[in-house]
């Protein structure tokens, strides 16, 4: 009778948590774990991540989509060139003017852009955003159009520009700077037509350097831009 006493009020004294811990065997874990395991995952849990993934591929056409549709078409001036540093393969590489800190420094805005964003070298920091002021030259004719001439730089983009003008969004980068339409991949149709024109247009400059390529391009109201066409010579290629 004293034994039974005893072991009654060592269960009464246990805890629920520990009374169901000492009834719970190996193998009722193992159920339990199996059971879990099997259960289907929430709708939710399958959708996000597949919503995720899917808003990183669209998100850069959908840029230039909106680019596309909402910006103002520009032409941009490459600088003369060896031509056979211009198409390699199927890649055309394309040095602007307004890449060059040569051409920028002489205009406005550019003592200021320096002074806020000036590196240990003097130079501008590695990284540094800014806004080429871009103003349309009227052309006249059907032929190549005239590039549009740059009149001044800023940190910040404008809140407000004539309708002839348009603001160009670049990165500094390795004493250049970087629009987003330097590189291009070109057709297997097109490759050898424009690979002809440019030695072509080599050979009009005494072989040395080929002639200036003018582009076309969309900028939109951030100051992105995407390519539309350009011309090498007096042939106009689309992208």
């Amino acid at each position: 009778m004293k034994s039974d006493s005893s072991e009654s009020g060592k269960n009464q004294s246990l805890s629920p948590e520990a009374e169901f811990s000492k009834k719970l065997t190996f193998r009722d874990y193992l159920i339990a774990t199996e059971q879990k395991a099997n259960k289907p995952l929430p709708f939710w849990r399958l959708f996000v991540p597949l919503a995720i993934q899917t808003g990183i591929i669209l998100a850069v056409p959908t840029q230039a989509m909106y680019t596309n549709l909402t910006g103002k078409e520009v032409i941009l001036q490459t600088v003369a060139v060896n031509p056979d540093e211009v198409l390699r393969g199927y890649t055309l590489s394309l040095d602007y003017n307004i890449s060059r800190i040569a051409t920028l420094r002489r205009l406005s805005g550019w003592e200021d852009l320096l002074r806020r964003n000036r590196g240990r070298n003097g130079q501008l920091l590695t990284g540094t955003n800014l806004y080429v002021i871009l103003q349309e030259q009227q052309s006249f004719g059907n032929g190549v159009p005239r590039a549009w001439r740059p009149i001044r730089v800023s940190s910040n983009l404008p809140n407000y520009l004539p309708t002839n003008q348009v603001a160009l969004k670049g990165v500094y980068q390795d004493d250049y700077v970087m629009y987003g339409v330097e590189t291009y991949n070109i057709p297997d149709e097109e490759r050898q037509q424009m690979n002809n024109d440019i030695f072509r247009s080599a050979q009009r400059n005494r072989g040395r350097r080929i002639r200036p390529i003018v582009v076309k391009v969309k900028v939109d109201p951030q100051g992105k831009a995407v390519p539309v066409s350009l011309w090498v010579g007096d042939r106009n290629y689309r992208f």
